[in-house]
């Protein structure tokens, strides 16, 4: 996260509005609700970890013991519960 001066982007009366909140303090203004994207979906890596959660269910209803496949994928034995007994 890239900081900014508030006084290269914003209109002075917007700056003097805040200021009656805030002074001399770093704030956060998140992203609008649309534009935000979910944890690794630009990377990627949010599709890997769902193809691999896929797999690890389908693997347990093939009859592979929960502890196999903590061994095969390297995850604790709770997190393979966690993956197998959440639903989505």
């Amino acid at each position: 996260m890239a900081y900014v001066k508030a006084t290269a982007i914003l209109p002075e009366k917007l700056i003097v509005e805040i200021q009656k909140y805030i002074q001399g303090e770093t704030i956060y203004i998140p992203k609008l609700e649309k534009t935000h994207q979910k944890w690794g979906s630009r990377s990627g890596t949010r599709k890997l970890i769902d193809d691999r959660n896929k797999s690890i269910k389908t693997s347990f209803k093939n009859g592979i013991t929960i502890d196999q496949l903590a061994n095969d994928y390297y995850l604790s034995v709770e997190t393979i519960k966690k993956i197998i007994y959440t639903t989505k």
